[in-house]
């Protein structure tokens, strides 16, 4: 049973930073890519960041690039994702999700707020 589960959201000021983390069980996780996606309220479902499965090449949405950075550690079935100089635009919902043979997974979601 594939199980993505999600931390470190919360409320940071314009500015700061927060990592996310994502740990994944019920695949082999060293054999795929994984992404980040985003919902901010309002808004539909939008791709983040992607990590190849032996973290050889990383991409970004434009809206991010530079200021999040995606990695993993395959030792630990992690994802991450660092969010640096965060605006209030950055708030949302983000997923980390997999794309498996059998479909997409995805987790429940974390809430990142960026407020004064």
């Amino acid at each position: 049973q594939v199980q993505l589960v999600e931390s470190g959201g919360g409320l940071v000021q314009p500015g700061g930073s927060l990592r996310l983390s994502c740990a994944a069980s019920g695949f082999t996780f060293s054999r795929y890519s994984m992404y980040w996606y985003r919902q901010a309220p309002g808004k539909e479902r939008e791709w983040v960041a992607t990590v190849t499965s032996t973290a050889s090449m990383t991409n970004y949405a434009d809206a991010v690039k530079g200021r999040f950075t995606i990695s993993r550690d395959n030792t630990k079935n992690t994802v991450y994702l660092q969010m640096n100089s965060l605006k209030p635009e950055d708030t949302a919902v983000y997923y980390c999700s997999v794309h498996l043979y059998d479909g997409n997974y995805w987790a429940k979601g974390t809430l990142v707020t960026v407020s004064s």
